[in-house]
């Protein structure tokens, strides 16, 4: 019986999740697995992978062959170099404290990277958020400044709209003076107003 390490669908749809399983190569795809390894949730960034490396190094060390797409997650998670090691190990090339302390130092950078990666995703996603936020407080300034605009004009419109009726009230309040008709005449008046 040959074994495969590969993944086994779950979720719904547009939302795949999966298991890494060790199931008989002959089985279907979302059939009998042997062991559940591990899952997979592409879903988030970055992605989301929990998997139990001694268990998978058990099996690959019994022979189980690993699709290319359980092979990357099993790389990303150290189970293959755990895998060489242990055969280092095995040959007597590595102690089994030299072999622990390489992996060991290989997740720890492993895991700066991957927090690292994340921390950048976080500051880009509260970036475009201050940037949306300043955009649409523009926006909201400028429509301010066009209401004013359209108020302050209403206001001044009925002001002199005021002062129109104001004027002509005061046009037909006042008695019409009839002005002199000639030079002779505005001479005359003068001399009557000086007597």
């Amino acid at each position: 019986m040959s074994v495969k390490i590969r993944l086994q669908r779950h979720g719904r749809k547009g939302k795949p999740f999966y298991w890494v399983v060790a199931a008989d190569a002959r089985s279907k795809r979302d059939g009998r697995s042997l062991e559940k390894l591990g899952t997979y949730n592409p879903n988030t960034n970055p992605a989301t992978i929990e998997l139990d490396v001694d268990a998978t190094v058990k099996w690959l060390q019994n022979g189980a062959q690993p699709t290319d797409t359980a092979k990357a997650i099993l790389s990303h998670k150290g189970a293959l170099l755990k895998n060489h090691l242990a055969g280092g190990v095995k040959k007597g090339a590595l102690t089994e404290e030299q072999a622990e302390k390489k992996f060991q130092a290989w997740l720890d950078e492993k895991t700066a990277k991957v927090s690292e990666k994340e921390s950048a995703l976080a500051k880009a996603e509260e970036d475009a958020k201050s940037k949306a936020f300043e955009a649409e407080k523009e926006i909201n300034d400028k429509r301010k400044a066009a209401a004013e605009e359209v108020e302050n004009a209403a206001i001044k419109a009925e002001a002199d709209a005021k002062a129109a009726k104001e004027a002509a009230a005061k046009a037909e309040e006042a008695p019409e003076d009839k002005g002199p008709q000639s030079i002779e005449e505005a001479a005359e008046e003068a001399k009557e107003e000086g007597k």
